[in-house]
């Protein structure tokens, strides 16, 4: 299925703290489920979701290491938390904090499906991580994504963590945050 992209506007469109974005994929990434909040906000109707690959709401400000870095981490297993810009169906962007969670099959231990939990990023984080990506994004556009990963690599050093320390550190929940997201989780078993 060919993914018609739209134009990114400038226009943010303003989460609401209280509710989560919910999708699920196949192994493949392919969705197999949005919440109604996801197609709220990307503005897309369920069926034009369910079927498409994820990256139908990739935005072009996203760095390809971000995702790359990602889908090693899933793919072998391991979780993995992302802040990322989205586009929406119309152009509009939003910003997510992302958290997956992997399902097997319970007897091949095969990854079968993945679950994407996503809430609102506040402006501090933004401003942040908005900076990093547009360094590796320009560093991707000039001289390829090795050159992008090294450079977050670099920049991790620099702090002495891995991207889910830093992403942790800036951005995840805490306190009763930690525990309503979690509780909300569970709902998804």
């Amino acid at each position: 299925m060919a993914i018609m992209r739209p134009y990114p506007t400038e226009n943010e469109i303003k989460l609401n703290t209280h509710k989560y974005i919910v999708s699920k994929t196949d192994a493949k990434g392919k969705i197999v489920y949005a919440n109604d909040y996801f197609t709220e906000v990307s503005g897309y109707k369920e069926y034009e979701l369910v079927g498409s690959p994820h990256n139908i709401v990739r935005h072009p400000d996203m760095p390809k290491a971000i995702f790359h870095l990602l889908w090693e981490h899933i793919q072998h297993g391991q979780n993995i938390s992302a802040v990322v810009k989205n586009l929406a169906k119309n152009g509009d962007y939003y910003w997510v904090m992302t958290d997956f969670e992997i399902r097997r099959n319970s007897s091949t231990k095969e990854i079968t499906q993945y679950v994407a939990f996503r809430h609102a990023v506040p402006k501090n984080v933004v401003k942040e991580i908005s900076d990093l990506y547009a360094k590796m994004l320009e560093i991707e556009k000039a001289d390829g994504m090795p050159a992008s990963i090294d450079y977050l690599n670099h920049f991790l050093e620099g702090k002495r963590m891995n991207y889910n320390q830093y992403i942790d550190k800036l951005a995840k929940p805490r306190g009763l945050a930690a525990t309503l997201f979690s509780k909300m989780k569970k709902m998804f078993d």
